[in-house]
């Protein structure tokens, strides 16, 4: 029988799970920071830096999701995410040691191994421990680990590499990450799944395919993956360049870099994402589930004016400004959509679905996203010189509004199947 999970059990697993996020993310955005040392140490270029930050670690991040969600659908999921805590915090620290881009390469495919074994699990976690209506709330508080690991990655990883070198940097944010697996190994408890439901899994999990098949047939969810995928690209394409951008064209310190960018990622948001999370709960609630993607366009829409001041500024002050506001607002979109696949998933298929929203997203948002910016900064290069990266910059821009069109559609796509439920029940 299911044991009764406590108030403090729920609320340290999720503060547990905020732990790992955040140190996956220390571990994944450290590379913004450090970029443009390590190209100036190992004489690389900027499409390479982009495959060291975009798409070959997300294709093995990416795809090697799929079976751990499988697995995490069957089993333990807590000694999963302690054995990926370990793994990728053990590669991160070994990218210390990398002496040209190969073996830097294959370190960050090594972290990207290691952190596709956390997420999917931690969503289906989450959905275990709390119920709908609450959702979007906990799923803020759990996406505050992307801010709180830039803040953590930038800010330490600036003036780390300012003092003593970024392979220094790599060996601080990457050794604590094996402490953080053994305690959730041992100090974590594997949730009831569909406790807060008040569900019994006893439906055996479903084969991939009609997972795949359930997920793209449902408007609801192909829109909101869609629209996630867009979002994320212009939000990882963004985290990793403007602190380049900020230390080659403004000539900013890593330090002072990723000073700013750790108060506006990562405090701002953090900040952002957790209001964004509570806003859209109330929302919710208060006038119909549809709001949870209706409030990502409207405050993605807002940003974009922002961006395109930050990437054409012509003081490291002003892009800082700027670039406040999309940091702030840039966030909400991870809480609303984890949510909104969460609610509109069976118990037998959540973890699954999670991997396969993830894996689209970061082939995409986190593959092709870095390294799109670096190879247009490349291509650009030969005519515009070091302004080639603000150019390349701007199809984020693009990215963004195309996101809030999809969310849009999501939106009308609840509003419409609860429209036709009122109908049906007359």
């Amino acid at each position: 029988m299911a044991h009764h999970v406590t108030e403090r059990e729920r609320r340290y697993t999720l503060f547990m799970l905020v732990v790992v996020f955040t140190s996956s993310h220390v571990d994944r955005q450290i590379m913004g920071i450090l970029g443009q040392p390590i190209k100036e140490s190992l004489l690389i270029s900027d499409t390479q830096l982009g495959l060291l930050t975009g798409i070959m670690f997300a294709a093995f991040y990416a795809t090697l999701g799929m079976p751990m969600a499988m697995w995490a659908d069957r089993h333990n999921r807590r000694n999963l995410i302690s054995f990926s805590v370990f793994l990728w915090s053990l590669m991160t620290a070994l990218c210390a040691a990398a002496t040209n881009f190969v073996q830097l390469l294959l370190m960050r495919i090594g972290v990207g191994v290691g952190e596709a074994g956390s997420n999917p699990p931690s969503h289906s976690m989450i959905s275990d421990l709390y119920p709908p209506e609450n959702r979007s709330t906990a799923m803020a508080i759990f996406g505050t680990g992307v801010n709180w690991g830039i803040l953590i990655g930038f800010l330490v990883g600036g003036w780390i590499n300012e003092w003593y070198g970024w392979r220094v940097a790599f060996l601080v944010v990457g050794l604590p990450g094996i402490l953080i697996a053994l305690l959730v190994r041992f100090t974590v408890s594997e949730p009831p799944r569909g406790y807060s439901e008040a569900l019994v899994h006893e439906v055996p999990p479903p084969p991939f395919w009609a997972v795949v098949r359930f997920l793209f047939a449902s408007p609801v969810l192909r829109n909101v993956v869609i629209a996630g995928t867009l979002t994320a690209f212009a939000g990882y394409a963004s985290v990793i360049w403007v602190p380049i951008y900020l230390v080659r064209i403004h000539e900013m310190g890593t330090g002072e870099a990723g000073t700013y960018l750790a108060l506006t990622l990562g405090v701002g948001g953090a900040i952002g994402i957790y209001l964004g999370g509570r806003i859209a709960d109330h929302l919710g609630k208060k006038y119909g589930e549809h709001w949870l993607a209706w409030l990502v366009a409207i405050v993605g829409l807002i940003s974009v004016p922002f961006m395109l001041l930050c990437f054409f500024a012509e003081t490291a002050e002003t892009a800082i400004l700027a670039y406040a506001v999309p940091a702030f607002l840039g966030t909400i979109y991870v809480a609303c959509g984890f949510a909104l696949i969460q609610n509109h998933t069976p118990l037998e298929m959540r973890s699954v679905c999670a991997a396969i929203n993830l894996f689209i997203l970061n082939i995409i948002g986190l593959g092709l996203g870095p390294f799109t910016i670096g190879l247009l900064s490349d291509l650009f290069e030969p005519s515009m010189g070091q302004d080639s990266l603000r150019y390349g910059l701007l199809v984020t821009l693009v990215a963004i509004v195309l996101g809030c069109w999809y969310y849009y559609r999501t939106g009308a796509f609840i509003l419409r199947t609860r429209d036709r439920a009122i109908v049906s029940s007359l």
